[in-house]
């Protein structure tokens, strides 16, 4: 039902950056809206994971680490059949993590310093399941073509005003209408698609780790952090808040239309509630996990 509620709204997206097109242009417009967000996805799918790490000024985490972060997260990827994406620690104290990439092929998964620092290694495990099950949906690829196509709408949503089709189609009035409104509806379709996306990350990587009280007990620790601890990069490039785990922006108390996440506690329930039906809990992850005990901040006490 996920996937289909998703490609829904993809195509609601389509359809509504076309319809602005032909408002602008008629028919001709619409074609050339098309083309036009043909050509700015390809650009953006080939090189979103470049441009989102730099953005945050993610740093590369080689094999072989002393933290051991590069070496969770290969052990993880084989429980879900991927190959072991990049791996990229970003230095700020809020605790978040994120992953991008065009495909699973090409993929990174960025934490946060804050995100070390805070978490045992089982919840650091849950975090990193999640967003390899964002990699492994092709979530990463989903999200990167849906903010292209909400920043392309508002582009011709403000355009419209200098054309002279939309203004005779709807009059000046309905032009400011259309510039205020298609925006607005391009960002509720998008964060419609980022919420149904978290939900259904939820649910896989709890399958990755083997835990899903991992994952929920990661999720209300975050948010803790992310609603008291600025992230500038994030504050500087709102248009990646929907890509982290939790939103670095600001907390959202429910799952209202102008959320990019769903409110933590409806996430952290479900998975207590997939916890409590008994699944998954014994797998591969579970049992390595399990030997290697527990503490605060994991057992390699990161003080970077």
């Amino acid at each position: 039902m996920g996937y289909v509620k998703t490609a829904m709204l993809m195509a609601a997206m389509t359809a509504l950056f076309m319809g602005v097109g032909y408002l602008i242009g008629g028919s001709g417009g619409a074609v050339i809206a098309l083309v036009v967000a043909a050509a700015m996805n390809a650009f953006t799918w080939w090189n979103s994971d470049r441009m989102i790490l730099r953005m945050h000024n993610a740093q590369p985490v080689i094999r072989g680490d002393r933290m051991g972060l590069h070496a969770l997260t290969a052990e993880l990827a084989r429980n879900a059949n991927l190959p072991t994406p990049k791996v990229y620690l970003i230095d700020t104290p809020q605790p978040n993590a994120f992953a991008t990439g065009r495909n699973p092929a090409n993929a990174a998964v960025a934490v946060t310093t804050g995100l070390m620092r805070n978490l045992t290694r089982e919840e650091l495990a849950g975090v990193i399941a999640h967003e390899l099950a964002h990699i492994r949906n092709h979530d990463t690829a989903i999200m990167t073509v849906t903010a292209t196509f909400a920043g392309a709408i508002s582009m011709l949503a403000n355009f419209a005003l200098f054309f002279g089709g939309s203004r005779e189609r709807l009059g000046f009035i309905g032009t400011l209408l259309m510039m205020f409104l298609a925006p607005m509806a391009a960002a509720l379709v998008q964060m419609a698609i980022s919420r149904t996306r978290e939900y259904a990350a939820d649910k896989a990587g709890a399958e990755i780790c083997g835990q899903p009280v991992w994952l929920a007990s990661a999720l209300e620790k975050i948010a803790v952090g992310a609603a008291r601890i600025d992230n500038d990069a994030a504050e500087r490039n709102p248009a990646t808040a929907h890509m982290f785990i939790i939103n670095p922006l600001h907390a959202y108390k429910r799952d209202n239309l102008f959320a990019t996440h769903p409110a933590t506690e409806n996430r952290v329930a479900a998975l207590r509630q997939m916890a409590s039906r008994g699944g998954p809990s014994s797998g591969a992850a579970g049992r390595m996990f399990n030997s290697q005990g527990r503490g605060r901040g994991g057992p390699w006490g990161y003080n970077g």
